[in-house]
């Protein structure tokens, strides 16, 4: 079985929590990325995603030249740590609603899993069940 530590990223990507919706939104793209950690004063207090861009942001038509994103992140950051299993973090995220999970390595944040990873890795070691015909 494939560790979390080997599905994980590990080049977390940041954003300040002063920064404006529209400047992480680029940056998401920039980074080809579907969320963000965000910090304050160095330490990571919460994740930006694009769910959040759109549902708290775009869809009540907020500046998002001006907003923050500290109005739209989402605190505190899901986690789990490093030693669970890539099942514990499929059925954390089906239990908590989130697609996002800071991987912890004794508290400390070393990663950063999605359900892209975990589909990646589900179908990796499953059988094929779905033949063409």
């Amino acid at each position: 079985m494939i560790a979390l530590r080997d599905m994980m990223a590990k080049n977390l990507k940041t954003v300040r929590h002063d920064a404006t919706i529209q400047d992480t939104a680029r940056r998401m793209k920039e980074e080809k990325v579907g969320s963000l950690l965000v910090e304050r004063g160095g330490q990571i207090v919460a994740i930006v995603t694009e769910t959040d861009i759109v549902r708290k942001a775009v869809a009540r038509g907020a500046d998002l030249g001006k907003e923050k994103v500290e109005a739209i992140m989402s605190a505190p950051v899901a986690s789990i740590e490093i030693q669970r299993t890539p099942q514990d973090a499929h059925d954390m995220m089906a239990d908590l609603g989130v697609r996002h999970l800071a991987v912890t390595d004794r508290g400390a944040i070393v990663g950063l899993l999605s359900v892209r990873d975990l589909l990646v890795y589900f179908k990796r070691v499953s059988e094929p069940r779905i033949t063409q015909d």
